[in-house]
């Protein structure tokens, strides 16, 4: 399955739409084909976008940071999510 290779805190780039070649941190998990995703810019984590999981091309990395508070249930701020993909280098 689709989403089996996918977990939480992931980094994904999408491959379709008008967020084509934007990355994203997966927030969530929506049936099995499904993913929330958000960039803390455009897609804020209060408002996720769902997007297909074959839409996305999954990357080996993940914020670590951001997979510990979502499975300890703390608050992720945008600035979490945007600092997480500036480290990596992905976003300016």
């Amino acid at each position: 399955m689709e989403s089996e290779r996918i977990i939480l805190g992931q980094i994904v780039r999408s491959k379709a739409g008008r967020d084509k070649d934007k990355y994203f941190v997966v927030m969530g998990l929506d049936g099995k084909e499904y993913a929330l995703i958000c960039d803390g810019e455009l897609r804020k984590v209060e408002k996720p976008k769902r997007k297909k999981i074959k839409h996305l091309d999954v990357h080996n990395h993940v914020a670590h940071d951001v997979k510990a508070k979502i499975e300890s249930n703390m608050r992720i701020s945008n600035g979490d999510i945007k600092n997480s993909l500036k480290s990596l280098g992905l976003i300016d």
